[in-house]
């Protein structure tokens, strides 16, 4: 389904919520959901949601970066992070369905045009109301940690911890998986299960199908991926109708989880040490512990705290590494560049233990009168990769200006990231850090 007759779709359930609105209820609050009951219940609807995320950047490129074959220290560029439609609903008391397209990382080095693509398309029966639902098809449902799938439009921070998106665009599209999941709630305990044909590795975008001396995802025939997560909940529970988590309630949820999650793929991962050494493979062992605290401190004045951290024991085999820069505002590198690549590239995700932290405070409800209120927050991971000889620290800290809760928010957000390159003995250390600040401007309806 193209993103116009997504659009179209959510006007006519826009008209149709005031149809079905009751009499007494105010204009203000006919715009509180796009939906469309399909009973008198409302038991059965289809809802539909868009958000958009607009980036105005300044960035400080790794050493070596180019822009259509010049070098720049730096650079400034606006573009689109991410663009979403989605459509949901319950078409019986036990058949639900849930689609997502869009597009992301749209900036003015990417085609033009760039087309929309699938982001999730499942079905799922509900076979014991709350405690056992089964569904399939291209969906979120995986990962071993609580962001592995996060909701975009309720991240605490500019952005999500990435590093949480295991194999994205390698094995995934955009960390969705082809898979048949299972998932629920008994008691206070929230649990996902799923199983995963991960997509060819051959037609990925994001490293090489050569064998090499480090590990790299294994290109040929792969084995099922396992996925499993288990959370329980201390204090309200959270919803699980769809697999994208809350990244903060703004004071409105008593919220307080430990989950414990894991991945794994035999022999997923492949390396050859040297030219006359035999193939060697290896799993991809993933481990994750996780706590998310989101509450409210003064319900009357509206203040709030939300706390998340993770720690990730991660195996991709020997000395796996991946340098990730989000929408990439370089175009190449020459050969003075850095081991961290083009751009704001840094080494992200990699075999090792990576720790992550994020705290956020929201303040009082219309500090600011009619434009709403402030939330500042900061961020930070610390990786211990094999590959590289110092750990990697990534820190940032912004703050979000909630004009309307998260529907529309603009955020400003300052990161710091290292640089590594190999020093006289061979090994890589951090040289030197850049910086990047972004302005976002979100709409979410």
């Amino acid at each position: 389904m193209r993103i116009s007759g997504i659009i179209a779709l959510c006007m006519m359930l826009s008209q149709a919520n005031a149809v079905y609105a009751h009499k007494e209820e105010s204009a203000e609050n006919y715009m509180r959901e796009l939906i469309m009951h399909l009973n008198a219940t409302g038991e059965r609807y289809i809802k539909a949601n868009v958000t958009t995320q607009v980036w105005l950047r300044y960035t400080q490129v790794n050493p070596g970066s180019t822009i259509d074959y010049h070098t720049m220290p730096d650079t400034w560029d606006v573009g689109l992070r991410r663009v979403r439609a989605q459509a949901y609903g319950k078409l019986t008391d036990r058949v639900f369905f849930y689609i997502q397209t869009g597009v992301n990382n749209l900036a003015y080095n990417t085609p033009r045009k760039q087309g929309v693509f699938l982001h999730d398309v499942l079905s799922e029966y509900e076979i014991k109301k709350e405690k056992l639902s089964i569904g399939a098809g291209l969906s979120g449902w995986g990962g071993p940690s609580r962001f592995s799938s996060p909701a975009a439009a309720s991240i605490l921070t500019l952005d999500a911890p990435l590093y949480q998106q295991i194999t994205s665009d390698v094995t995934d599209q955009f960390l969705r998986k082809l898979s048949v999941y299972a998932k629920g709630k008994l008691g206070k305990w929230d649990y996902r299960v799923a199983l995963a044909k991960p997509m060819a590795v051959s037609q990925n975008t994001v490293q090489s199908t050569e064998i090499a001396p480090n590990a790299r995802f294994a290109s040929g025939p792969s084995h099922m991926q396992y996925h499993g997560y288990l959370m329980y909940q201390f204090k309200e529970k959270e919803a699980n109708l769809l697999p994208y988590t809350i990244g903060t309630y703004l004071g409105k949820k008593r919220v307080f989880n430990i989950g414990a999650g894991f991945v794994f793929q035999k022999n997923a991962m492949w390396y050859k040490p040297d030219s006359y050494s035999d193939t060697l493979y290896n799993h991809l062992s993933l481990f994750a512990v996780d706590m998310f605290y989101d509450h409210p401190i003064h319900p009357g004045k509206g203040t709030a705290l939300s706390v998340y951290s993770a720690l990730h024991i991660n195996d991709y085999g020997k000395n796996y590494i991946r340098n990730i820069g989000v929408m990439n505002p370089s175009t190449g590198i020459n050969d003075k560049g850095s081991f961290n690549g083009a751009g704001n590239a840094f080494p992200m995700i990699g075999t090792g233990v990576t720790f992550y932290t994020q705290a956020g405070w929201l303040f009082r409800k219309r500090l600011l009168k009619e434009l709403g209120t402030l939330q500042p927050y900061l961020a930070m991971q610390y990786s211990d990769f094999q590959a590289l000889n110092q750990p990697m620290w990534l820190y940032t800290t912004g703050i979000n200006w909630l004009i309307h809760e998260h529907k529309v928010k603009i955020s400003l957000d300052y990161q710091n990231r290292p640089v590594y390159q190999y020093n006289p003995s061979g090994n890589l250390t951090a040289e030197e850090r850049k910086s990047m600040v972004v302005m976002q401007l979100q709409i979410a309806i």
